[in-house]
């Protein structure tokens, strides 16, 4: 079987797991783990869609026989952008995972697949992750094992929502509220690409939060 696997940026926290997978699963499939749909080198059987950036053409997806997308939210709900970044600051504590058809509208896919992450409220940007991605694993093994046998479910459009793409400017804290009322946005601030801050006096201040089990 012809895995590609298409993850736009290699910075990305998610791409030392799909590498592992891949060293993991090489000996079963032949994998291939990309940046952009350009380096696409044949038809293939399934291609995974994982933080892509890019729409996937229909001609481009013509060459594989399943072209799949894994979603951080419970679809039809949340589609759109860091749709688990936004669950938790809106404080949910479970995590729906979705493996759905790419198609040419963002994210309404028939979905063959979800899982559902648990979180205790104290989890980090890492942890959080964490947890995500061996989820996505989970679903990307999954679908290799099982699609030729199953079938997926069209979604209900009518019970749609989107959220924005998120921007620098969204982890950024308010000096004058509190750290707790402000703790589920700090702790999904990526402490890298998008880290929390806060501006005081027109200068800007890193902050970055460290969880001592003692």
């Amino acid at each position: 079987m012809k895995i590609t696997i298409i993850c736009s940026n290699k910075q990305h926290p998610v791409y030392a797991y799909l590498e592992r997978w891949r060293t993991q699963n090489s000996a079963i499939y032949d994998i291939e783990l990309l940046n952009s749909a350009r380096d696409i080198s044949s038809c293939g059987d399934i291609l995974f869609l994982i933080s892509c950036s890019e729409i996937i053409k229909e001609d481009v997806r013509k060459l594989i026989r399943y072209s799949l997308v894994l979603h951080a939210s419970d679809l039809p709900q949340g589609r759109g952008w860091s749709p688990h970044i936004w669950d938790v600051i809106n404080g949910k504590n479970e995590l729906v995972l979705s493996l759905l058809n790419a198609e040419d509208g963002i994210d309404t896919g028939s979905v063959w697949q979800k899982r559902h992450i648990t979180l205790s409220g104290y989890e980090l940007y890492h942890e959080i992750n964490h947890k995500l991605f061996e989820a996505e694993l989970s679903l990307i093994s999954w679908a290799c094992k099982f699609i030729d046998s199953s079938i997926p479910l069209p979604q209900d459009n009518t019970e749609s929502s989107y959220h924005r793409k998120r921007t620098s400017e969204d982890s950024q804290l308010d000096a004058d509220c509190s750290i707790r009322s402000q703790f589920n946005l700090l702790r999904v601030c990526d402490p890298e690409r998008f880290p929390a801050h806060v501006m005081i006096d027109d200068k800007k201040y890193i902050i970055k939060v460290e969880r001592v089990d003692d």
